[in-house]
């Protein structure tokens, strides 16, 4: 699989879109380096996801997402390269949680998928990774801090993150993004106009396991469209990855 942007097509249209779904920053809205807005057609987070990762510069710009999978490990999208920082479990990507220092990118060499060890340990509750990820029909949720609306520099930045209640659909469906069955899960777009976009890179796809959050998918890109949530998304299927994720980080 390639490490690309999410919506791949709009990266072959649009040469400012860079990895991790950054897109420019419009007028009055960010700093340079920083993502704009966030998911279309989603709501304020709902609750405090404590293993929520934002990928940041050194200045505190929000370039991706991640998941804490042990208190010194996050896994994320391959294609957002290697952040300077992370800021762990918290609601707002400029304040609270824990900020630590990233020491080691660990990619992987095929799929869109990579571990970020941290300098220092964070004292956050890691989310589980599942079982499997689910059969066509699974009920999933999608947080992140990416673009609200679904074309290039549309709108501003958020602070706060975005949540979107979505589900598992065929892989048919994500035809148009070149998507690898075996390792990659088709994320449905509710009412043809919701979904990831720029910005959720690398964030985490959840579902409820008797009450409890476990991570089943890390964004990866559209499933066809240049348009955000017109088509539904791919993300990496990360429990097809828990051996070599367990090659790095020891027992989860």
């Amino acid at each position: 699989m390639r490490a690309r942007s999410l919506l791949v097509t709009m990266v072959a249209v649009a040469a400012t879109a860079v990895a991790g779904l950054v897109m420019p920053a419009t007028a009055g809205a960010e700093t340079p380096g920083e993502a704009t807005p966030f998911i279309v057609g989603g709501g304020n987070a709902t609750e405090t996801y404590s293993f929520m990762v934002s990928l940041q510069s050194s200045s505190g710009g929000h370039s991706c997402g991640g998941s804490l999978i042990k208190a010194n490990w996050v896994v994320t999208a391959a294609h957002c390269g290697t952040p300077y920082q992370v800021r762990v479990g918290s609601n707002n990507r400029t304040s609270g949680g824990t900020v630590a220092r990233v020491s080691r990118r660990v990619g992987h060499p095929s799929g869109d998928i990579a571990l970020l060890q941290l300098a220092t340990s964070v004292s956050q509750a890691p989310v589980v990774i599942a079982a499997s990820s689910g059969a066509v029909g699974t009920q999933s949720r999608i947080i992140g801090w990416g673009q609200t609306c679904p074309t290039s520099g549309c709108g501003g930045a958020p602070v706060t993150l975005q949540q979107l209640d979505t589900a598992i659909v065929s892989d048919g469906e994500c035809s148009g993004g070149g998507i690898s069955a075996a390792s990659e899960i088709c994320t449905d777009n509710p009412n043809n106009n919701a979904g990831a976009c720029y910005g959720d890179s690398g964030g985490p796809e959840i579902k409820r396991v008797s009450g409890v959050w476990q991570l089943i998918g890390a964004t990866s890109r559209s499933g066809g469209s240049a348009t955000c949530a017109r088509e539904p998304s791919i993300y990496v299927d990360v429990p097809y990855f828990r051996s070599w994720i367990t090659q790095y980080t020891g027992a989860l």
